[in-house]
């Protein structure tokens, strides 16, 4: 009787290691809210003792309230968050959506064929090496100042990144499985369906995860250059005016925004390339 209750007890774990275990499972929960807190300190206590003004770094609070400001009004104030925070957002995704779709299809053709790899891609190297800062005013004046200019920006950023990882994907399928696809007679339509897009889409979603952050840049530099909504109009006004809280408060929102975008591709990784997370450490764990 006492034996068996000694071997149905389980143990009882103290709560240092459960902390640990914790920390060691879930560091997104723990260590990295941990880090912003320790940030926020080190913040609150520089402009409250060391001396610097608030024109150079504001105080956390005083940033705070010009977040509070920006985000409580509506979305039809042209002095607020969401009206221009939804022009960038929409530019950035339109050139996300353009600029990854283009660099899927071209990376795959310049897998597939040899030849037009050897003509092409020397080209579109020499293009990605120009700095998109100095083209953006040209492009500006080619498009105009409405959202074009900004969504081709952010479409040129979005592209070489995702059209570099569709070679990659396109080539590092296993050319076993095509043998035998081909074996039984599968058409070169099925063969890319069933075999080099799903084996391809690992790569895929890690150039999309460089792309989503470098869609928002390339909107942001567009609308330096010239732009009358926008985040990057509004930080600029900002930033003219010396209003630095609200500067600091507009990259806070153009933070979350790009981590949003991030995330959604993640979610989008996890639903479409379910087998890598299975795969990985953790499956193996």
């Amino acid at each position: 009787m006492n034996d068996t209750v000694v071997q149905s007890a389980k143990p009882v774990r103290s709560w240092p290691a459960s902390l640990a275990a914790l920390i060691r499972k879930r560091p997104d929960l723990t260590i990295s809210p941990l880090i912003l807190l320790l940030l926020l300190a080190g913040w609150h206590y520089a402009t409250k003792n060391l001396g610097i003004p608030s024109f150079i770094l504001p105080p956390p609070g005083e940033v705070w309230d010009a977040l509070v400001a920006g985000v409580m009004t509506g979305p039809k104030d042209l002095a607020g968050f969401w009206y221009h925070g939804g022009v960038t957002i929409a530019e950035s995704l339109l050139g996300f959506f353009i600029g990854s779709g283009i660099g899927v299809v071209t990376g795959f053709a310049l897998a597939r064929w040899k030849f037009l790899e050897s003509v092409a891609l020397p080209y579109i190297i020499i293009f990605q090496a120009l700095p998109k800062v100095a083209l953006a005013p040209l492009l500006i004046i080619w498009f105009g100042f409405g959202i074009e200019g900004k969504v081709l920006i952010s479409a040129i950023l979005s592209f070489f990144p995702v059209l570099v990882n569709s070679m990659a994907g396109y080539r590092s399928v296993d050319p076993t499985g095509i043998d035998l696809a081909k074996s039984c007679n599968a058409s070169e339509w099925q063969i890319f369906c069933k075999i080099i897009l799903p084996g391809s889409l690992p790569f895929v979603f890690a150039g999309l995860n460089v792309a989503s952050i470098l869609a928002m840049l390339g909107a942001i530099v567009g609308e330096f250059v010239s732009a009358r909504a926008g985040l990057g109009s509004l930080l600029l006004q900002y930033q003219q005016s010396m209003q630095i809280a609200p500067v600091f408060a507009v990259l806070i929102v153009l933070a979350v925004v790009g981590y949003a975008m991030n995330i959604a591709v993640r979610l989008a990784e996890r639903k479409y390339c379910f087998w890598v997370e299975r795969s990985g450490p953790q499956a193996e764990a």
